[in-house]
């Protein structure tokens, strides 16, 4: 299971390879712009992603096929 994708305490910025799991640089860019996907913070001109904001994310989006039966 996927429930620590991303390490909680740690802080990722635009350019952490570990971003690319869940979207490239544009996308997420994309989402922030829509307000969509995961939360984050803008600290003037540069965006983080908590660790833990992604894994609340990422379980909020799962999708269990075996619900619909």
């Amino acid at each position: 299971m996927l429930s620590q994708l991303f390490e909680n305490d740690r802080i990722y910025v635009l350019g952490d390879p570990e971003l690319d799991i869940i979207g490239d640089r544009e996308k997420l860019a994309q989402w922030r712009h829509k307000m969509k996907g995961p939360a984050f913070y803008r600290l003037g001109r540069k965006i983080i992603y908590r660790g833990s904001d992604l894994n609340a994310w990422v379980a909020v989006n799962r999708v269990d096929p075996s619900q619909n039966a």
